[in-house]
């Protein structure tokens, strides 16, 4: 996954590409649109590792 494949309304760390990249290929693209939307809840701008994990809890991943 490619940099650009990141929504440009969100700014994500390395660390949480990093996790990003570790969910499998196919669904991928459904785990990032969820943890954007969290982030969003949140009112954050930026996709930190935090979030990732906190989207993994609350989706049940």
């Amino acid at each position: 996954m490619q940099d650009s494949d990141l929504a440009d309304e969100f700014k994500w760390t390395a660390e949480a590409k990093a996790k990003l990249k570790s969910i499998p290929f196919f669904v991928r693209s459904s785990a990032r649109q969820r943890i954007e939307q969290l982030a969003r809840q949140t009112g954050s701008d930026v996709v930190t590792v935090e979030i990732v994990e906190q989207a993994r809890v609350e989706f049940g991943q």
